[in-house]
């Protein structure tokens, strides 16, 4: 069926292999599948959860549950228009930047890793900013850098391209902190459960993957029509619309009610201690700063990889990214299913990050001890970005659970210094070492993320737990052993040393016999004398 499909769409594709024609059209097909199970499967579920609940409810309970239900339905699709309109703009550029550059005639590395060290620099900053000023400020800040940052992008100019990249670390950072959380915070604001985080971070996940896939067919039309600087001109058109769309927001801050003390200053110690005070907060950092930065890490290398394993290095990599794309709009599609079956997020991100880890094990062997292996390392590609749509939805629920409200543009600021690092690292080793390798310090990440996600699931503290009560009980076992030890030796010295007239066994001896000796008769005396020695002397014992 999928071939006769890829038949059908080669004709409107006619300078596409016939390889990645099959890619797409099976992509889409198992996209669809998804997204049809998940809606029929998905909602039958709701539905009878939704019976379960009304029946602990009375009438009138039931009516402010659905009041609730809908202004929490009004909420989310609102934050997800913006949020696409927003991710679409962003994917419209990033695409079509190398190529940009590369016409521009520019150091291309030079402007890459200075937008990557301003982002590193200005993260521990940037969140206390954002919390202290709002959040709907801070976007409203995004946007207007944004428009800024698409504008220099016209010129020619280094020093400008220079000075925008700059400005691009700024905002990305606020990209993906002060969004998030305006919405977790407003999520809160209005009451609305805990749970239904989850399906809003789904939605933003399949957003994003939606979004990247008509990036790519809308910037390279732009690209036809206006030249290498067309899909900038859209992100400014794109951005303008996010901006009037913010504006009707609600603004939120990090503080806790009432409290107008804190400086920004403060909110940055405050940022800083809570992270390294709290064990949870640091972990969750380290693994999505590791996650991510094998993340970025493959989306530099993967299109390098397949010029270099691709017949006749011929790679249609618009093709290519929008199947890529849509493995991670199905993996945020099927992740209610993936985290209700594992029972916790935290056991579900254990089981992404060991999945990924597997998938980068693929191209590191494949490619230091097989010659043709592009098929195996094309799968390995399209599960490693199934993995991260898994990943984006369980990345937002982990923070919103261990991050405290008002810290949190600070904390999820600090987390991108050691992301930023991991990329800057990340990018400088594909300069340095064979793809090979450095796919399997990629795997290292990820595996070490698994490592440490595993630490914070109740199946490890279960374990531990367990072990300690089985130490606690040897320990008091032995000190019993050391009670009672002095009571068994002097048991055994009782028993071993037997009481006169008692055997070893405890039995008694059998009295022998004592031999007579005779007795000297005494001289004569007179009786009554005599008789009264004898009544007043003690018998002698033998030997006396």
């Amino acid at each position: 069926m999928f071939t006769a499909l890829s038949g059908l769409c080669q004709p409107f594709f006619p300078t596409w292999p016939l390889w990645s024609i099959n890619l797409l059209v099976t992509m889409m097909s198992a996209l669809l599948t998804a997204l049809f199970l998940t809606q029929r499967y998905g909602k039958k579920d709701g539905e009878d959860k939704k019976k379960e609940e009304e029946k602990e409810l009375s009438e009138k309970e039931i009516k402010v549950a659905e009041a609730l239900r809908q202004d929490f339905v009004s909420f989310k699709a609102y934050y997800i228009g913006v949020y696409a309109v927003i991710m679409l703009a962003d994917w419209m550029q990033g695409t079509h930047m190398y190529t940009l550059y590369l016409s521009y005639g520019v150091d291309i590395s030079t402007l890459f890793l200075t937008g990557f060290l301003s982002g590193a620099i200005f993260a521990p900053f940037l969140g206390s900013v954002v919390d202290k000023v709002g959040r709907k400020n801070s976007c409203i800040v995004y946007c207007v850098l944004e428009i800024i940052i698409n504008t220099m992008e016209h010129s020619t100019n280094f020093s400008i391209l220079l000075f925008g990249r700059v400005l691009g670390g700024i905002s990305t950072n606020l990209l993906f902190s002060a969004f998030e959380s305006w919405m977790t915070t407003e999520h809160r604001k209005k009451g609305f459960p805990e749970k239904w985080l989850t399906e809003v971070y789904s939605a933003a996940s399949v957003t994003n993957g939606v979004t990247a896939v008509a990036a790519g067919i809308v910037a390279q039309q732009l690209e036809d029509w206006l030249g290498h600087i067309g899909p900038f001109k859209g992100a400014v058109a794109l951005t303008v619309l996010a901006l009037i769309l913010v504006l009707r927001w609600d603004e939120n801050y990090g503080e806790d009610k009432g409290d107008d003390s804190g400086s920004v200053i403060t909110q940055f110690k405050e940022g800083w201690s809570a992270t390294l005070s709290s064990p949870d907060i640091l972990k969750i950092g380290l693994i999505q700063s590791l996650g991510e930065g094998a993340m970025y890490t493959f989306v530099f290398m993967w299109v390098p990889t397949l010029l270099s394993l691709a017949p006749n290095s011929d790679v249609p990599t618009g093709a290519v990214f929008s199947s890529l794309m849509i493995a991670i709009t199905m993996g945020g599609s099927v992740f209610p299913f993936v985290h209700s079956y594992l029972g916790s997020t935290e056991l579900a991100a254990t089981a992404i990050y060991f999945l990924a880890a597997l998938c980068m094990l693929c191209p590191a062997l494949c490619l230091s001890n097989f010659g043709n292996c592009f098929t195996p390392v094309l799968v390995a590609f399209v599960m490693v970005e199934f993995s991260i749509g898994l990943f984006f939805p369980a990345a937002g629920i982990l923070r919103s659970k261990y991050v405290p409200d008002h810290l949190q543009g600070a904390i999820l600021n600090i987390f991108r210094l050691p992301l930023n690092l991991l990329v800057v690292t990340g990018t400088k080793l594909t300069d340095l070492y064979q793809p090979s390798t450095v796919y399997s310090v990629v795997c290292c990440w990820y595996l070490l993320a698994t490592i440490l996600q595993f630490t914070m699931t109740d199946t490890y503290k279960n374990m531990w737990s367990k072990s300690g009560d089985v130490v606690v009980a040897e320990v008091e076992e032995g000190e019993e052993e050391k009670k009672e030890k002095p009571k068994r030796s002097r048991s055994r010295a009782s028993k071993s040393t037997p009481k006169r007239g008692t055997s070893k066994k405890g039995t008694p001896k059998k009295s022998t016999p004592k031999k007579s000796t005779p007795k000297k008769t005494p001289k004569a005396k007179s009786p009554a004398r005599a008789t009264t020695r004898a009544s007043s002397r003690k018998p002698k014992k033998k030997g006396d």
